[in-house]
């Protein structure tokens, strides 16, 4: 990141942890509003962005135990546990784009 942006998200950061308005902030720091609304909206774009790519790339642990199905009978079903301490029973096993849409949903959810 270049000197500018690094000057500007300083002063973003500041913001929210001061938790003070954008515009009493610029007052007291003799910085132009429009200048620093600008590089939040541009700051929080770049780090939706890359929060956005990292959950697509997000890698998921899977634990199976040893199959309990014998050849010529069906699947015993699949359990999901998952962090929060929700347990998904289903009958059989979801397709891999049902459960990376799940993983990004947990994920929106924190």
């Amino acid at each position: 990141m270049n000197k500018k942006a690094e000057f500007w998200k300083a002063h973003v950061a500041a913001i929210k942890r001061e938790g003070v308005s954008t515009s009493a902030y610029a007052k007291r720091h003799a910085l132009a509003a429009k200048s620093l609304y600008r590089w939040q909206h541009k700051l929080k774009d770049a780090t939706s962005a890359t929060s956005a790519a990292n959950r697509g790339s997000a890698f998921v642990a899977l634990r199976m135990d040893a199959p309990a199905a014998v050849v010529g009978q069906a699947p015993a079903g699949c359990t999901l546990l998952l962090g929060s301490g929700l347990r998904l029973e289903m009958a059989t096993l979801p397709t891999p784009e049902w459960l990376a849409a799940l993983a990004r949903a947990a994920q929106g959810a924190r």
